[in-house]
């Protein structure tokens, strides 16, 4: 690892985002306004974007460490031991001053869920925490974020970024982003929802722009270094400008549960981007990994390890 730049980071990635429990509850259907209807028992899980892409990519052997907020509550420490179990570093996580964030979610049998988050701790993370953190940003080679923590927070963290650090950013859930967090973004990563929000009125304007490759120039017009445009089992595109957007495909897998594949994603993405992989590479191996994930139950204990999938040139050394 010692011939890329910024060697003497701590950190592979920082992560700075949210941390949730997710409440899970099995139905039969959806309650009406006013009625109750009897679940499954409730199953807990670790979750929130930041938290899901620091276990992604600690599993994966990323020096990885998240800069989060939690409440001083079981909740809170469930979401610390699944950070540690994964090998992910919790120095930065703030405890107490709000409850921790929850996710209620409602799945009925085909696979369709109604989700009710309350941000709690994630909604506390602040401006002045980020500039706390600033020997944590110092230490990181990627510094990745999404839009579950205040916006404000993430402008300060453009604001602070150190010149060596690359910065990745996941618009989710979207909000409007101002200009000078788009131009820090190396890649913007994006499902295609993502992209039709950013874009607004510019996407699908015409039925002539309405590929992917079109969403990414117009994307890239907004001022972003580099656009990876998420596609499910088709893969991943991603465009910096250079040439032609390269188009990435994804394994061919049964899928038992998409939850935070994305995350999973992004993370590998962003760790291997760190590690000097070129763009269209390292998407590869971010679509190998998701693809991975989609396999078993759950987010976070779905994730794989190194060991399942082999970064580029180390199944090899392995």
């Amino acid at each position: 690892m010692q011939d890329h730049d910024h060697d003497d980071a701590t950190y592979d990635l920082l992560v700075v985002g949210s941390a949730n429990a997710d409440l899970v509850i099995g139905v039969e259907r959806r309650p009406a306004p006013g009625e109750t209807v009897l679940g499954s028992d409730l199953a807990t899980h670790p979750g929130g974007k930041g938290a899901n892409q620091s276990v992604a990519a600690a599993r994966l052997g990323a020096r990885t460490a998240l800069l989060a907020r939690v409440g001083d509550d079981a909740h809170g420490r469930l979401l610390l031991d699944s950070q540690r179990a994964a090998g992910a570093d919790t120095v930065g996580v703030l405890v107490g001053g709000a409850p921790t964030g929850v996710a209620l979610i409602t799945v009925d049998p085909s696979g369709d869920n109604s989700i009710v988050v309350s941000p709690g701790a994630n909604a506390r993370l602040a401006p002045e925490d980020i500039r706390a953190a600033g020997s944590l940003l110092a230490a990181s080679r990627v510094i990745s974020t999404q839009l579950e923590i205040p916006v404000e927070t993430v402008i300060e963290l453009v604001r602070t970024l150190p010149s060596a650090a690359r910065f990745v950013l996941n618009p989710s859930p979207p909000a409007p982003l101002p200009s000078e967090v788009l131009a820090a973004c190396d890649p913007l990563v994006v499902n295609e929802h993502e992209a039709r929000y950013i874009l607004g009125d510019d996407a699908g304007s015409s039925a002539a722009s309405d590929s992917p490759a079109d969403w990414a120039r117009a994307l890239l017009a907004l001022g972003p270094r580099s656009v990876v445009i998420t596609l499910g089992a088709d893969g991943a595109l991603t465009a910096d400008g250079s040439g032609s957007p390269v188009t990435v495909p994804s394994p061919k897998v049964d899928a038992v549960d998409t939850t935070g594949a994305g995350d999973a994603f992004t993370a590998a993405l962003a760790w291997r981007l760190g590690l000097g992989d070129g763009l269209p590479t390292a998407a590869a191996y971010a679509a190998r990994v998701g693809a991975a994930s989609v396999t078993r139950q759950g987010a976070q204990e779905s994730y794989p390890t190194s060991s399942e999938v082999p970064a580029p040139g180390e199944a090899a050394s392995a």
